[in-house]
């Protein structure tokens, strides 16, 4: 190795010597994934508890070094483009994905009788509430920003809201997954108004035959 490179294999090797302490000093949760440190144009991430090593276009344990952005690696996991930073809380996955293809979702009750789930847009973790009395899916603009949906394109609409008429727009979303169920092409509508939850309205729920046993919902699909 050439006195030339040597100072950034030193730098690089003392990244990979610091990422083994920190596995031998404290667990690191099976689902996270983070950047550790960076020689050139490649990142040493930490992904589900093992170090690798990517180049741009590179991919690795279910992960892919897509570009750099300043200080910031984007990555891709399962369609979802994470941006990791050296000394940043690592990125929270969650469970792995079942494969899509199944048929049926049951969502059990929770506090207050409500339908509350987890499931995706994009490919992108969310948390959806049912709501049988939505025509399409209702999302706050602070999510759709979250998710990078594209509004440039989407009609502005309005909606009628317990406080009155409001602005909206309506774009269609590309991919709804709820359990190991997706649909394609969904219409939703973004609104400015502040929502704790995604609502699950009928332009997802018309796609299924559902029913309510006691305090479980059945969703068949059609």
């Amino acid at each position: 190795m050439s006195s030339r490179g040597r100072p950034a294999f030193a730098a690089f090797a003392a990244a990979v010597f610091a990422v083994a302490l920190l596995l031998v000093a404290a667990p690191v949760c099976a689902q996270d994934i983070a950047l550790a440190g960076r020689m050139g144009d490649k990142a040493l991430l930490l992904v589900q508890g093992r170090s690798v090593v990517l180049g741009v276009g590179q991919a690795s344990g279910g992960a892919k070094l897509l570009r750099w952005e300043a200080d910031a690696a984007v990555v891709d996991h399962n369609g979802a483009a994470l941006k990791l930073r050296v000394g940043a809380a690592p990125a929270r996955l969650g469970p792995a994905a079942a494969p899509a293809g199944g048929r049926e979702i049951v969502i059990p009750a929770g506090p207050g009788g409500h339908f509350v789930t987890d499931g995706a847009i994009n490919g992108q973790a969310v948390r959806f509430m049912v709501d049988t009395g939505a025509t399409v899916v209702a999302l706050s603009r602070a999510e759709a920003t979250r998710l990078r949906l594209d509004l440039a394109g989407a009609r502005r609409v309005h909606t009628q809201t317990a406080a009155g008429v409001a602005s909206a727009q309506l774009l269609a979303l590309a991919r709804v997954r709820v359990g190991d169920v997706e649909v394609y092409d969904v219409m939703a509508v973004v609104t400015d108004a502040p929502m704790p939850f995604i609502l699950l309205g009928n332009s997802f729920l018309d796609r299924f035959q559902w029913r309510r046993d006691n305090d479980v919902m059945r969703l068949v699909r059609k």
